[in-house]
């Protein structure tokens, strides 16, 4: 990741990076809270938030906070965090308007996010796109506020469009629970209603996985 964001600064004056939540982030981010690494010139986005407030423990914002952002004196005034405290409808329009601005969209544009860090659930869901959910056909929109049936939650996330669109995408996924999901993401027919994280298939940009050895055993 650090070599990518370092390949891109020394193009460009800015970076741009999308980070997930959940267990699996949390040694990558306590990994770069000690790295000697400028981030002044990195702006952070999230892919998803649940519908809660900064500190609450469920918070995705909060998870990255606590390992990364405080430890490693990330610069407050580029964190784009979603709003989750809002109603979810408005928080999904008021973080569109966020990256909008970033990343001076006109009409129908998409971001191109540098680095776009995944992963997926035993389910083969990806960001908050869950199996069966509607929004997983919509490449055009930027955001949406999705109601997740099997959780009885509602969150915020990116969309399929945005998330194609990335330069490099890192899909991070580890246990002995996704293997099936993996199976399914690299070999099964396509049915990206049932599972999201084939979605991966159409990115635009580079795909890494990243698998620890009970996730992958099945792929050796």
């Amino acid at each position: 990741m650090l070599d990518i964001l370092c390949d891109v600064l020394a193009n460009r004056p800015t970076a741009s990076l999308a980070i997930s939540g959940g267990s699996t982030p949390k040694l990558l981010f306590a990994w770069l809270a000690e790295q000697d690494f400028d981030w002044s010139r990195v702006h952070l986005f999230w892919v998803d938030e649940r519908a809660v407030p900064p500190g609450d423990p469920e918070s995705n914002f909060t998870l990255a906070d606590r390992y990364w952002l405080a430890p490693g004196a990330f610069p407050k005034e580029n964190v784009h965090r979603i709003h989750a405290e809002k109603p979810v409808g408005e928080a999904a329009h008021f973080y569109a308007d966020d990256i909008r601005g970033h990343f001076q969209l006109g009409d129908g544009e998409l971001p191109t996010f540098d680095i776009i860090q995944q992963g997926t659930g035993a389910d083969v869901h990806t960001a908050s796109l869950f199996p069966g959910e509607p929004h997983i056909l919509n490449r055009s929109g930027l955001t949406a506020a999705v109601y997740v049936d099997k959780l009885k939650a509602a969150r915020v996330t990116l969309l399929p469009g945005v998330l194609a669109n990335a330069r490099f995408t890192l899909m991070l996924v580890c246990g002995e629970d996704k293997q099936k999901a993996l199976d399914t993401v690299f070999d099964a027919p396509e049915n990206i209603l049932d599972f999201p994280a084939q979605l991966t298939r159409h990115h635009v940009g580079e795909v890494v996985w990243f698998l620890d050895e009970a996730a992958g055993r099945t792929l050796a």
